[in-house]
């Protein structure tokens, strides 16, 4: 199917997923929608617990039993993909979705060179030689820019530091040239110069290749620095999403405010950090109404009662009565 600058890669609707269990049903994640354009870098934030991760693995379809999406749809370049089976979920994992995870040891197999282990996935999805993949593994590696990719090419994961081993996980996520990659903190586990590193490494192949990246993160400085958009999640549900911009320097939702004002500015003395008291409640004591509405500032008698869905503010929307008029 032909890609369009205008034309989504991923389309998620109003996903939701569940995990029974003995005393009744978690809604883990509610209503979720988002899409992500060819050449897109859409970030994905919010607290632990969130519902950022889950996202990102129910798009793979990796949910852990007993978890299942009870609702919604899934659609990639045009393809439905939520009801495929395993069989087949299988080959669209590393041919046309590529991951990237936070820790670059629990991707990469000690017992295999670098080498092996990107030709394997390179032989898995794409019809070439032994040489080919070869050949292509280096370029791979010369691209993340490690240097002596021919003689690296030979190594073991042990062999190179931490930062190095990210781009090597980086390299086997674009091996088969897919149209979408799903980074789930992949800078977390790094120091912050080498985090600026791979930032600006993930954004320039993602521009170069035209490839859409979902870019799960906890850190509102790496969505400053990588992200085009980015949505902004609570209790398993979208709150926020927007332009970049306008969401970190004018925020419409009052848990996107506290989260904001909680970063200091650059030069600023402070004798306190702002902070958003409480925490998020647990998925299977949600309270009615808004979710964030016993953390609110602003929560008036609607927030107690009726949730709010995403609805317009400014060149994105926002999951908040205040939104709706003005008073909640």
């Amino acid at each position: 199917m032909a890609e369009s600058v205008d034309k989504p890669i991923l389309e998620v609707r109003n996903l939701c997923v569940e995990f029974p269990g003995r005393r009744g049903v978690v809604t883990a994640l509610s209503g979720v929608s988002l899409d992500i354009r060819p050449g897109e870098i859409l970030g994905v934030v919010g607290e632990s617990g969130a519902g950022k991760s889950m996202t990102g693995l129910a798009i793979q379809g990796l949910l852990e039993h007993p978890g299942r999406i009870a609702a919604g749809e899934v659609w990639l370049d045009g393809w439905r993909i939520d009801d495929l089976g395993d069989r087949d979920m299988e080959k669209v994992r590393g041919r046309e979705i590529g991951a990237i995870f936070q820790d670059p040891l629990t991707s990469l197999n000690p017992l295999f060179t670098v080498g092996d282990q990107l030709c394997e996935t390179i032989r898995q999805h794409l019809d070439v030689s032994r040489a080919q993949a070869n050949a292509r593994a280096i370029e791979l590696l010369s691209d993340v820019g490690i240097p002596s990719p021919a003689e690296r090419v030979k190594q073991y994961p042990h062999q190179f530091s931490g930062g190095m081993r990210q781009r090597v996980v980086i390299a086997l996520a674009l091996a088969a040239l897919p149209k979408l990659i799903i980074a789930d903190e992949p800078t977390t586990a790094l120091d912050v110069s080498i985090q600026a590193q791979i930032i600006s490494l993930l954004r320039r192949l993602c521009k170069e290749r035209n490839t859409a990246v979902m870019l799960v993160t906890h850190d509102m400085g790496v969505i400053a620095e990588a992200a085009d958009r980015v949505a902004v999640m609570y209790a398993g549900r979208l709150i926020e999403i927007g332009p970049v911009e306008q969401v970190l320097r004018a925020p419409s939702h009052p848990y996107t405010r506290g989260l904001m004002a909680s970063i200091p500015a650059l030069g600023a003395r402070v004798e306190k950090l702002h902070q958003i008291d409480g925490s998020m409640p647990r998925l299977d004591a949600i309270p009615p109404g808004c979710a964030f509405n016993p953390r609110c500032d602003a929560a008036g008698t609607r927030c107690l009662r009726e949730r709010p869905d995403l609805m317009p503010a400014g060149s994105g929307a926002s999951a908040c009565w205040l939104n709706a008029g003005g008073t909640a």
